[in-house]
C-alpha cells in the first residue's frame, strides 16, 4: 500500500492507497515542529481504527509546501515504515507534465499535483483547478496536461481573520453559506457572513470569467480544497468538485514511475 502525504500551510492530509483506490484518508494541523515519533502515535491509532495494518504500507510519497516539515516526514517513512520517501518534484520523481511558466521551480508541489490529477480525470480538455486552502489559486491545466500559469488569491480563512484582527470590535464568526440569498445583513455577524461569502463568490465569478475569455476555448472547471464544499451550492461555478484532487495526483505521480501502489 502506498501512504500519500500532502503538507499544505494551514493543514497536512494523508491517505493509504491500495490499488490506487484510497481506503483511508486523515488531517491533521500543519506543525513544522511535529516529530516522526509524535505523526506515528497519531497515525498508528487511525490505521488500527480502519482496520490496516501498518506493515502493509510499503511506499511512501510526500508533497509539501512547507519545507521545514519534510525531514520528520522523510524521518516517519524511514523509522516506521521502513522505506525511503519519494518526494514530488525531487529526483527520481519528476512531474511528468510541462510547466510552461516563467519559473518552475517556483511552482507549488500541490499545484502540480493538482495538474496531474485534473489530467487523469479530465485528458484532453482544457482545464482550470480553482482550489480552496490558506490561498485560494486558479490554475489552467492544458488538454495535454501542462501547467500553464494561474492566479494566487487570500484564502476565505485568512481574509476573514485579517478583517477580525483589524477591526477590534468584529466577532470572530465561523465561515458557511449564509442562511439566504439576501445581501442586506441585519446583524454584524451576518453582514460579515454576507460579506465573505457572497464577496468570494463574486471574486471567483469575476477571475474565471476572465479566464475563460483569455483562454478563448471551452474550459473544464474542478475545485479542491477543505473549502470547495462550502461554494458546492453554487452549482454554476463548478463542473465537479474534487476533494482529494493533490492526494490522487500523488497517488498518480507513483504510478507514473511504472509501479503499482
Amino acid at each position: 500500500m502506498l501512504l500519500a502525504i500532502d503538507v499544505g500551510n494551514t493543514n497536512a492530509k494523508f491517505a493509504v492507497f491500495r490499488d490506487s483506490i484510497a481506503v483511508a484518508r486523515w488531517r491533521i494541523a500543519t506543525d513544522d515542529r511535529r516529530t516522526a515519533d509524535e505523526y506515528m502515535v497519531w497515525l498508528d491509532q487511525l490505521l488500527r481504527l480502519e482496520g490496516l495494518d501498518r506493515a502493509e504500507i510499503d511506499a511512501v510519497i510526500i508533497s509539501t509546501v512547507v519545507p521545514r516539515a519534510l525531514h520528520n516526514l522523510q524521518l516517519l517513512a524511514d523509522k516506521y515504515f521502513g522505506v525511503e520517501a519519494l518526494v514530488a518534484g525531487r529526483e527520481p520523481v519528476s512531474w511528468g507534465i510541462a510547466l510552461k511558466v516563467d519559473e518552475p521551480q517556483a511552482v507549488g508541489a500541490d499545484r502540480a499535483c493538482n495538474a496531474i490529477s485534473a489530467q487523469a480525470i479530465e485528458p484532453g480538455k482544457e482545464k482550470l483547478v480553482i482550489s480552496f486552502g490558506t490561498a485560494t489559486t486558479f490554475d489552467h491545466i492544458g488538454p495535454d496536461g501542462a501547467y500553464l500559469g494561474g492566479i494566487i488569491a487570500p484564502g476565505v480563512n485568512l481574509s476573514l481573520e485579517a478583517l477580525v484582527n483589524a477591526a477590534a470590535k468584529l466577532p470572530r464568526i465561523a465561515i458557511e453559506a449564509p442562511a439566504s440569498n439576501s445581501v442586506i445583513g441585519r446583524t454584524t455577524e451576518s453582514q460579515m457572513l454576507i460579506g465573505v461569502y457572497w464577496g468570494y463568490v463574486g471574486m471567483i465569478e469575476g477571475l474565471m470569467h476572465r479566464m475563460k475569455a483569455e483562454i478563448g476555448k471551452p474550459v473544464t472547471v474542478i475545485a479542491t480544497g477543505g473549502l470547495a464544499i462550502l461554494f458546492q451550492e453554487q452549482a454554476h461555478l463548478f463542473d465537479r468538485v474534487e476533494p482529494d484532487l493533490t492526494l490522487n495526483g500523488l497517488m498518480h505521480l507513483y504510478n507514473q514511475r511504472g509501479i503499482s501502489a
